[in-house]
């Protein structure tokens, strides 16, 4: 016999309430620490930095602006007697002539090679990769000095001694290695699908790249091309050693021969400092923008 308890059923159990969601943490506790820092604290470090490295471009400036044998802390009554003289005198015309020649020079050599062969470490594999690779960054650690027996006795055998193309040639195989492996990081960064879809549409390798890779490696060729640029203009020993005509000396060659043991032209030193500083920072100027976002670029992994 089944009774009407059994009959009954029993009611199903209340679910539990939902639980609430914890409250929000406030803006103010998503600062970081320091936030809170006093601005004071922040900025009389970086103003003492900032003069730290105003104070001697500024003295450069004093001594290129101010007379010979005036020993004021401002530069007046102005004058440009020291840079009419280095200009003229010294023959600053010429070597910086033949600076830009070599810097310029360099650029495009560097940035060619090291694009084709950037080109090939990125999109092709073969057996001796890593071993390259490899070679590449252990060059890094050669200083340039250890370079000038094996390139002077090169370059005698081909008679380019004396030559603007000797230094050229010397400062591209020096700034190779890295450009090349930057360059690589930059192309390991565009898809290779867009590749893949410019060769379905009729482009050979060539064409792809040129059409489609080329454009988007802008900020990084910059880059690249910049630090190769200040290089060769700045590079002292090469033009020294491989240079002896003084009609083919570049700037900081220049600068050096207005130094001597006995006397030092402070005005017409700073001058010429002035005049070899002046290119390399409107370069920088303009290509800062492309500069930096070249770095961002190579810094991420594709």
């Amino acid at each position: 016999m089944i009774t009407k308890d059994a009959d009954t059923i029993a009611p199903a159990a209340p679910a539990p309430p939902a639980e609430e969601p914890p409250p929000r943490p406030r803006a103010r506790s998503r600062h970081r620490a320091w936030d809170a820092v006093p601005r004071w604290h922040i900025y009389v470090p970086l103003g003492l930095y900032l003069l730290f490295t105003l104070i001697p471009f500024y003295w450069i400036l004093l001594f290129a602006l101010r007379p010979a044998g005036s020993t004021s802390l401002v530069p007046w009554p102005m004058t440009f007697d020291h840079f009419d003289k280095v200009w003229t005198e010294r023959s600053f015309g010429t070597y910086f002539q033949n600076s830009v020649l070599i810097a310029v020079a360099t650029l495009v050599m560097t940035t060619l090679v090291a694009l084709a062969g950037g080109y090939a470490l990125a999109r092709f594999d073969f057996r001796i990769k890593r071993g390259f690779l490899l070679a590449l960054l252990c060059s890094q650690f050669v200083p340039g000095a250890l370079l000038l027996v094996p390139l002077f006795q090169i370059f005698a055998k081909l008679q380019m001694i004396n030559s603007l193309a000797s230094v050229v040639v010397a400062e591209t195989v020096f700034q190779l290695p890295l450009s090349m492996i930057l360059i690589s990081g930059f192309i390991r960064n565009v898809p290779y699908s867009l590749e893949e879809a410019a060769w379905v549409d009729g482009c050979n390798r060539f064409d792809a790249f040129r059409i489609v890779v080329l454009p988007l490696l802008r900020p990084g060729l910059i880059a690249v091309g910049s630090f190769a640029f200040v290089h060769a203009w700045n590079h002292f020993l090469f033009a020294l050693m491989f240079l002896s005509d003084q009609s083919k000396q570049t700037i900081p060659v220049g600068l050096n021969t207005l130094m001597s043991s006995d006397s030092v032209d402070l005005g017409a030193l700073a001058a010429g400092g002035i005049i070899a500083a002046v290119p390399v920072v409107v370069v920088f100027a303009f290509i800062q923008k492309w500069l930096i976002t070249g770095f961002s670029a190579g810094a991420v992994k594709g």
